[in-house]
């Protein structure tokens, strides 16, 4: 009876500690979902008893945490690149990937101050404006990689490359147009659309960069039905709606495209 009783009692405090676990949903996700994130973080919460942790940072930051045992559940990335170099490590649950939504990428100014731009290569960039350039780091950071390729695309990169101010994510790289560091900045159109201090001069056309793709799965060995619930309502149509709002769209419907982390 004593084993019996002692067998029963490690079974109930393994069990309630896998409950634990998996009622806690760790989530990595890219700077620039911070608002709708939150806002969708809370809802899930309020109609499940599930809770809900989420960090945000560059998705390759992010990416090189969950790779150094960081624990998260969930990934959710601005650039498939960095998906794809989890999935290259065996870091990504296999079939969890989804590709969740898509953004657009702008010049943003302080509110009121635009300048004429032309998406030429003849246009002299280098004149338009005075003063440094934000932007996302363009080594490793989706918004900066974006950026990098528009403006090498353009014929513009060796005018302002010497005129870069670098942010470790796109958020930093906003907030540096905002405080008035910058006289433009290169992020994505929610962001700008986030913030009342600056507004939107331009959006780069078509062709100019790679397709912004957000990507969302469940990391290796943490697989759950709570994590899966969650992963589930972030796609959800209700959920999409909350991206609308912020200005995402969805993602292209002709499928992902292999791309490099640098240009």
């Amino acid at each position: 009876m004593t084993v019996y009783r002692l067998a029963w009692c490690l079974f109930i405090l393994g069990w309630t500690h896998t409950r634990l676990q998996a009622e806690t949903v760790r989530v990595y996700a890219a700077a620039s979902l911070t608002g709708p994130m939150k806002r969708i973080e809370r809802i899930f919460e309020a109609e499940n008893d599930i809770e809900v942790r989420t960090s945000f940072a560059a998705s390759s930051t992010l990416a090189r945490q969950i790779e150094q045992g960081a624990p998260a559940e969930v990934y959710i990335s601005a650039n498939p690149a960095w998906m794809d170099y989890l999935v290259s490590r065996e870091l990504i649950h296999p079939g969890t990937r989804t590709d969740l939504l898509g953004n657009s990428l702008v010049v943003v100014v302080p509110r009121g101050e635009g300048f004429h731009i032309e998406w030429e290569k003849e246009f002299d960039i280098a004149t338009a404006f005075e003063g440094p350039l934000a932007v996302a780091d363009p080594d490793h950071v989706p918004a900066g990689i974006y950026a990098k390729q528009a403006l090498v695309r353009l014929g513009w990169w060796a005018d302002l490359k010497g005129r870069l101010a670098v942010g470790q994510n796109v958020r930093s790289a906003l907030a540096f147009v905002e405080q008035g560091a910058c006289a433009a900045g290169v992020v994505y159109a929610t962001d700008a659309a986030s913030s009342a201090r600056v507004e939107a001069l331009a959006v780069f056309p078509s062709g100019t960069h790679d397709e912004i793709v957000y990507a969302i799965a469940i990391v290796r060995d943490r697989d759950g039905a709570d994590i899966r619930r969650f992963v589930e309502f972030v796609k959800s149509a209700p959920a999409f709606g909350l991206f609308r709002e912020d200005g995402f769209r969805l993602p292209p419907a002709k499928g992902r495209l292999e791309r490099p982390l640098r240009d």
